[in-house]
């Protein structure tokens, strides 16, 4: 006589081979700091700030962005790839209104979308700076200078496939962290001098000199 398999024994039989495999996560993360100097008084660049429905699309290009009701919007950055393995980050950012001259962005969901494989928690804030200039800025008496310093703080979570995770873990790390610094940079570089010179345009104002600063930790 042939046995019975146990009801509860069956259950958990399928329970198993229903439950979808997960793959395991790779965990990447950076602090960029990074500022762009305003040759203006800290309430005029806060103005501009304040109104990024006027600009932040058109100095994001050619990123795509998308809005999402009155302060986010769908960031789509652009294809890039390691190791035989190439995404397009898809995030949501929500531009949070200013408080004592330091504004905030953060991760927001984008509606009907699921990231293939990978997840990014980005936090960033920027702080308006006013200071007098120097003789070497060459500005008119009177004039201020605004720096906007930002700090980004961003943690990037992918699922590879199979072939990847078949490679050695050092060098997942080591070429994901070089990927995502390439990423910060250009897209920094990029939006920084569009902003500076679409501001300066705006208010018919002397464009700075370019500066640079990158810290990365």
């Amino acid at each position: 006589m042939q046995a019975q398999p146990n009801d509860r024994t069956f259950d958990s039989f399928v329970d198993i081979v229903a439950e979808p495999t997960i793959e395991p996560t790779t965990k990447f993360h950076t602090i960029f700091v990074d500022c762009m100097e305003m040759y203006a008084d800290a309430a005029m660049v806060a103005r501009y700030l304040d109104n990024h429905s006027e600009w932040f699309r058109r100095c994001a290009q050619p990123m795509k962005a998308d809005p999402i009701g009155n302060t986010g919007y769908i960031l789509t950055i652009g294809n890039y790839g390691a190791l035989g393995y190439e995404i397009e980050p898809k995030i949501g950012l929500d531009l949070l209104p200013q408080q004592e001259s330091v504004y905030r962005i953060e991760t927001i969901p984008v509606p009907g979308f699921v990231a293939p494989g990978y997840d990014v928690d980005f936090r960033a804030s920027m702080e308006l700076v006013e200071h007098e200039p120097t003789e070497e800025d060459g500005l008119d008496n009177g004039a201020k200078i605004t720096r906007v310093q930002w700090h980004l703080d961003l943690t990037v979570q992918i699922q590879f496939p199979k072939f990847i995770q078949a490679l050695p873990k050092s060098l997942i790390q080591a070429t994901g962290e070089r990927l995502l610094d390439q990423i910060i940079r250009q897209v920094s570089r990029r939006l920084t001098h569009k902003v500076q010179t679409d501001f300066h345009s705006t208010y018919n104002l002397t464009i700075p000199k370019t500066q640079r600063r990158w810290f990365f930790q």
